[in-house]
C-alpha cells in the first residue's frame, strides 16, 4: 500500500510540469532515467547502450533500466531524436550481442567462483533475497528460467550465475541464452521502435517516457508488496524466501533443474544427513 501511493505521488507529480509546458522531472536517480542516461552518452551513445546492457547481465550490477532503456531507445530512433544516426536493425544486433556476451560472462562467474558468489553477506547492491527469488524462479519455470528472468529486475542478473554455479548443462543455457536475448534485447528494442513510429507517441514522448519509467517500477514494487506481505505473515525471514535461503535448499533445485548440486548439505542442518560413502543425504526418518 505504502510502495503504492508513493510510485502514484510520483508520477502525478511528475505529470505536473507537462501539463505546465515545463521541463519534465526524472523518477529517482539519473542513472534509472533511461532518457537521461541516453541524453549524457552524446556521440557515444551506442557504446554507452551497449555497456549498459552488458553489465546489467553480465556484471552482477541490477540497478540498471534494462527495459525501459531497450524501449526508450528504439522510440527515440524512431523519431529521429537518437543522439546518432544509426540503423534500428544495427542497434537491435549490437543489443543482441550485448545481452548474449553479458549473460555468457555471468554463467562463467557462476561456474568458476561457485557457491561462494552467492554466499556474500549484504550489501548495497547485493541481497540474499535476489538469489531466494532467483532460485524460486528456476523451481518454477526449470531451465526456461533464462528466458522468463530477462524480462524480471534482478532476477535476470543473477539467473545466469545461478545457472554456472548449478553446472547447468552448457547447450542449454546458450539456446536459453539466444532466445532469451533475441525476445528482450531485440524485442523490447523493436516494440519502442514501432510505437514510437504512431503519431500519438510522436507528439507525446515526454509522457511516455515517464510512463516506461513508471511501468519499470512497477515489477520491483510488486516484489517489495509480496515480500512485506509474506513476512507479516510469517512466510518470509526479513523479507527472504525461507524455501530457498538454506545451503540445501539450493541444492535440491538445483538437483531437480540442472542434475547435479553445487551446494552441499550442512552437516546436522534439519531435513537432510549427511551420507559418509559420498551418496545423496537422505531424509530423517519420521518421528
Amino acid at each position: 500500500m505504502l510502495t503504492t501511493t508513493v510510485l502514484t505521488a510520483a508520477l502525478t507529480d511528475a505529470s505536473l510540469p507537462l501539463l505546465a509546458g515545463g521541463p519534465l522531472p526524472a523518477l529517482g536517480p539519473d542513472f534509472l532515467d533511461p532518457d537521461h542516461l541516453i541524453s549524457s552518452f552524446g556521440t557515444a551513445v551506442v557504446v554507452g547502450v551497449v555497456a549498459v546492457v552488458f553489465i546489467e547481465t553480465g556484471l552482477l550490477f541490477p540497478f540498471l533500466p534494462g527495459d525501459s532503456l531497450l524501449f526508450t531507445a528504439g522510440a527515440l530512433v524512431a523519431q529521429d531524436k537518437f543522439p546518432v544516426h544509426i540503423n534500428i536493425y544495427v542497434l537491435c544486433l549490437m543489443l543482441f550481442a550485448a545481452a548474449f556476451l553479458g549473460d555468457q560472462l555471468a554463467y562463467v562467474i557462476g561456474r568458476r567462483l561457485g557457491p561462494k558468489v552467492f554466499s556474500r553477506p549484504d550489501s548495497r547492491f547485493f541481497k540474499q533475497k535476489y538469489i531466494d527469488q532467483t532460485y524460486a524462479y528456476f523451481d518454477k519455470y526449470g531451465g526456461r528460467t533464462i528466458i522468463v528472468a530477462r524480462f524480471v529486475p534482478f532476477v535476470r542478473t543473477y539467473a545466469p550465475v545461478a545457472a554456472g554455479v548449478g553446472k547447468m548443462n552448457y547447450r542449454h543455457f546458450v539456446s536459453y541464452n539466444v532466445v532469451g536475448a533475441l525476445l528482450w534485447g531485440v524485442g523490447v528494442t523493436l516494440l519502442g521502435y514501432w510505437l514510437g513510429n504512431f503519431t500519438f507517441i510522436k507528439n507525446n514522448i515526454e509522457a511516455l517516457l515517464i510512463l516506461i519509467v513508471g511501468v519499470s517500477v512497477l515489477p520491483v514494487a510488486l516484489e517489495l508488496w509480496r515480500a512485506r506481505r509474506k513476512e507479516s505473515t510469517g512466510e518470509t525471514v526479513e523479507g527472504r524466501d525461507t524455501d530457498y535461503d538454506e545451503p540445501a535448499e539450493r541444492a535440491a533445485v538445483e538437483r531437480e533443474v540442472f542434475g547435479a548440486a553445487s551446494t552441499a548439505p550442512v552437516p546436522g542442518q534439519a531435513g537432510t544427513q549427511v551420507v559418509e560413502d559420498g551418496g545423496e543425504p537422505e531424509p530423517e526418518p519420521q518421528r
